[in-house]
C-alpha cells in the first residue's frame, strides 16, 4: 500500500512540476519541467535521505560518542525486530526528532540536543521508538521525497517571479500565468505536506508506544516538546519548511500557530489516545527505566504491552 501511495505522490508531484513549468514557459517549460522532475524523482529515492540529514546539520554518533543515546535506539530496534538503523545528533536547542531512509534496511534516526538534555530517558526511548515506527511502518520514504520534492516546488515558483512573464518565453497566460505559478506553487507543498495523511502519527504513536511498552512515556515526551517547540525557534527548519512533517512535533510551531493547514494532528489529542491506550492495557503509570515501580518499565520490566522482557543495556 505504501508503494502505491508513494508512486501516486510522485506522479502528483511530476504534474505538478510540468503544470508550474507551463505557466513559466508555455510548452517549452512543460518539457523542461517533467525532464528536472522525472530526475528529481530518480535523485530523490537514492538521495533525499541524506539531504534532509544534511539541511538540519545532522552529525551521525555512535555507542562510543553518544553511548546512552545510541544504546536506547540499539535495543529499541531489537525488541521492534528491525535493522539498528543509523543514529545521528542535531546540535539545536528545539526538542524534536525525525526518522529518514527509503527502507528499514536503509534507515536513518535523529534527535536534537534540545531533546536529549530536556527529556528523561524514558521520555527519549518513547520518542525514538515512534520513530522507529515510522521506519517500520515504511513511512520514511513518502516522507523523506515529499520534503525534498515539495522545498523543490516552492523554489519554481519563486523562480517564476525572475524567469517568467516575458513575451517570447511561449507562456500563454503571460504575466497572469507567472502570478499564478508564484501563488499556486508554494500552496500546492503545502498541500502535498497535508496529504502525507495525519493518521500515520496517530499509528506511529500507536505502534511506538508497543516498541517500547509504555504509552504514558510518549505521552509526557509529546507534551515537553510542543512546548518546547512553541517556546524555541528551529532557524534549520524555518529555512526548509518543505521538512516539517518528518518531526515528531511540528518544528515551525516557534512562530506558526497550528491549525488547519498543520502538518500533525492536534498534540492534545495524540496525548489523549495515548493516555487511552494506556488505560486499556492497564498501564497507568509513567514507569522508569531506573527504580520506580518495575513491574511497569515497558519491555525492560516484568510486564508491558509486548510482553517481553531483557535488560536496558
Amino acid at each position: 500500500m505504501n508503494m502505491i501511495r508513494t508512486a501516486m505522490l510522485l506522479a502528483f508531484m511530476t504534474a505538478l512540476f510540468m503544470g508550474v513549468g507551463y505557466l513559466i514557459g508555455g510548452t517549452g517549460g512543460m518539457t523542461i519541467a517533467f525532464v528536472i522532475a522525472a530526475g528529481m524523482n530518480l535523485f530523490s529515492y537514492w538521495n533525499a535521505d541524506k539531504m534532509v540529514l544534511r539541511m538540519h546539520h545532522a552529525r551521525e554518533v555512535d555507542e562510543r560518542t553518544a553511548p546512552e543515546f545510541y544504546r536506547i535506539v540499539r535495543d529499541l530496534a531489537r525488541n521492534a525486530g528491525l535493522p539498528m538503523p543509523r543514529v545521528y545528533i542535531i546540535d539545536n536547542p528545539q526538542p524534536n526528532a525525525f526518522a529518514t531512509g527509503r527502507n528499514p534496511q536503509n534507515a536513518a534516526v535523529a534527535a536534537t540536543t534540545g531533546l536529549l538534555q530536556r527529556l528523561s530517558r524514558e521520555e527519549v526511548a518513547g520518542v525514538m521508538a515512534h520513530e522507529l515506527a515510522h521506519v517500520q511502518n515504511r513511512d520514511t520514504l513518502t516522507m523523506t521525497i515529499t520534503a525534498t520534492l515539495a522545498g523543490a516546488i516552492s523554489m519554481l515558483g519563486n523562480f517564476a517571479l525572475f524567469f517568467g512573464g516575458e513575451r517570447n518565453n511561449n507562456n500563454p497566460l503571460g504575466f497572469i500565468g507567472v502570478l499564478v505559478a508564484m501563488i499556486v506553487a508554494p500552496l500546492a507543498a503545502m498541500m502535498v505536506q497535508m496529504a502525507i495523511s495525519r493518521t500515520r502519527e496517530y499509528a506511529a504513536d500507536r505502534r511506538g508506544a508497543e516498541i517500547c511498552g509504555q504509552p504514558m512515556w510518549l505521552a509526557s515526551a509529546l507534551g515537553k516538546i510542543a512546548r518546547g517547540a512553541h517556546q524555541v525557534v528551529n532557524p534549520d527548519a524555518e529555512r526548509n519548511p518543505a521538512t516539517a512533517h518528518m518531526f515528531i512535533i511540528n518544528p515551525l510551531s516557534g512562530q506558526r500557530m497550528d491549525g488547519l493547514f498543520s502538518t500533525h494532528p492536534n498534540t492534545e489529542n495524540r496525548i489523549a489516545a495515548l493516555t487511552e491506550l494506556a488505560r486499556e492495557a492497564g498501564l497507568t503509570g509513567t514507569g522508569e527505566l531506573a527504580g520506580g515501580d518495575p513491574a511497569a518499565r515497558g519491555p525492560w520490566g516484568r510486564r508491558s504491552m509486548g510482553g517481553r522482557t531483557g535488560p536496558w543495556s
